[in-house]
């Protein structure tokens, strides 16, 4: 005879229907322990009569539901991970397949069918790793060493060392925004670090700019702030890290020759309030930026084929739109301080490095080890006196001028040797166009950026 195995609820209603017909018991009774009618209770009755003990066995034992994905599907989209989205965490995974494969399936599913290839998100959690690692302890109990390494080298390392507090945002969209940038293998590790600069708004958690460059360097910071201007307009308040790009750390009074105050000198022009700061902490809602799309941006590059800092620059302008879509907090048009759109050539001029230099006897100046000489708007050579103090400004399309007192040249390069011969060669003269010259305006007086210098010195670490 077959033996029936009933599971406790099963067993519980075999008992009580088997009790009730040996001893012709109460079927009222029997109702209220089974918490059913008595119309119910008869069917239990005929069916202990007819089929006895297998009666009780629930219809849909060892059926699968209609809704179980297949063992093939389920190996496909293992293999879906481990072969093209290796370094996505789970979420971030979930969100790709349903984007690029039409497969709608839970964070939770996914998670457990991973699980089952010994295979973690790499957000997994310290308590998960140290239960996946002693598993993997006693399946490799008299394996080779090699096959441990290699094991204990599969589990995503997560890095703990960067813990940030929570602090309230912001009240308004452009009351503060908070810059940095992060080196990383942005582009796979066969591929050198890049740095992408961000900014983001702590009211909403919208990224306003974003830039990738070779190094962490002026022109990618006002690249990001170029970017914010043109689309939103000037924020209140700028919050930084203490690199000298922002700001002059040292002791001793800042010269004319210290070019590392333009940004905060760009910043000062624009009315925008700059604040530095050497904890991480205070910087809070960018660092936590950095982290998600280290997590996220590197396998989108890589799904994009990006290889290179132009394309890069070129993804981010479509992929932050989704990102903010994604993630950012709705903005209240009600609760916005930023300053109305800045126009490209207010821009240009504002956001420019502005170095000291003296002309030399050749009437020139020396400017990244090239020889340059002021002329006017026609190309006509200005020859000013030795030993004049001057600025050297170069704007951000790259364009470099000169500007004394309050008199603004251009600068033409002096090359090393002429291309052509007048003796040697047919020169056709090109009459020379007039050459537009901005305005001088205030960002570029000699005058307001040296009392601007003087300011600055010398300079408190208050913030640190």
């Amino acid at each position: 005879m077959r033996k029936v195995d009933l599971r406790m609820n099963e067993e519980y209603k075999y008992n009580v229907i088997k009790r009730l017909v040996d001893s012709n018991g109460n079927k009222l009774r029997a109702s209220l322990q089974l918490k059913c009618s008595l119309r119910t209770v008869n069917r239990l009755i005929i069916k202990y009569k007819e089929q006895g003990k297998t009666a009780f066995i629930h219809g849909n034992r060892n059926r699968k539901p209609s809704t179980t994905y297949s063992g093939e599907f389920k190996e496909m989209i293992q293999s879906l991970y481990t072969d093209i989205y290796f370094d996505c965490n789970i979420q971030h995974f979930s969100e790709l397949i349903e984007m690029n494969h039409d497969y709608n399936i839970s964070q939770r599913t996914l998670i457990n069918w991973l699980k089952e290839i010994d295979v973690l998100s790499p957000k997994a959690r310290r308590f998960t790793k140290r239960e996946l690692r002693k598993k993997l302890k006693q399946q490799l109990k008299g394996s080779n060493k090699k096959d441990a390494i290699k094991i204990e080298n599969s589990i995503r390392q997560l890095d703990y060392s960067e813990i940030h507090p929570r602090h309230p945002r912001c009240a308004y969209f452009g009351e503060l925004l908070q810059m940095d940038a992060s080196e990383h293998h942005w582009f796979g590790d066969d591929v050198p670090k890049a740095h992408l600069h961000a900014a983001i708004d702590d009211s909403t958690g919208t990224i306003v700019g974003a830039y990738f460059d070779t190094q962490e360097t002026l022109h990618g910071y006002y690249k990001v702030l170029s970017s914010v201007l043109s689309t939103y307009g000037a924020p209140a308040k700028i919050q930084t890290d203490n690199r000298m790009i922002f700001t002059n750390n040292k002791k001793e009074p800042s010269s004319v020759e210290n070019s590392r105050v333009n940004f905060a000198y760009a910043c000062d022009r624009l009315g925008i309030a700059l604040d530095t700061t050497s904890v991480p902490e205070a910087n809070g809602r960018i660092e936590r930026l950095f982290q998600t799309l280290q997590s996220r941006l590197i396998p989108e590059l890589r799904l994009a084929n990006v290889k290179t800092i132009e394309e890069a620059n070129m993804f981010l302008k479509r992929y932050i739109k989704q990102f903010n879509k994604r993630f950012a907090l709705l903005i209240d048009t009600n609760k916005n301080v930023f300053t109305e759109q800045i126009n490209e050539s207010t821009i240009n001029e504002t956001l420019a490095v502005i170095e000291t230099r003296i002309i030399d006897k050749g009437h020139s100046i020396k400017y990244k080890n090239e020889l340059y000489i002021p002329t006017d708007a026609y190309g006509k050579h200005v020859h000013l006196m030795r030993h004049t103090k001057c600025d050297v400004i170069k704007a951000l399309d790259d364009t470099l001028y000169l500007c004394t007192k309050d008199e603004l040249f251009l600068l033409e390069l002096i090359p090393i040797r002429h291309d052509k011969s007048p003796e040697f060669d047919e020169i056709v003269e090109v009459k020379k166009k007039k050459q537009y010259i901005p305005p001088l305006t205030h960002p570029w007086r000699q005058g307001s950026y040296e009392n601007y210098l003087l300011k600055q010195a010398p300079q408190s670490r208050a913030h640190i």
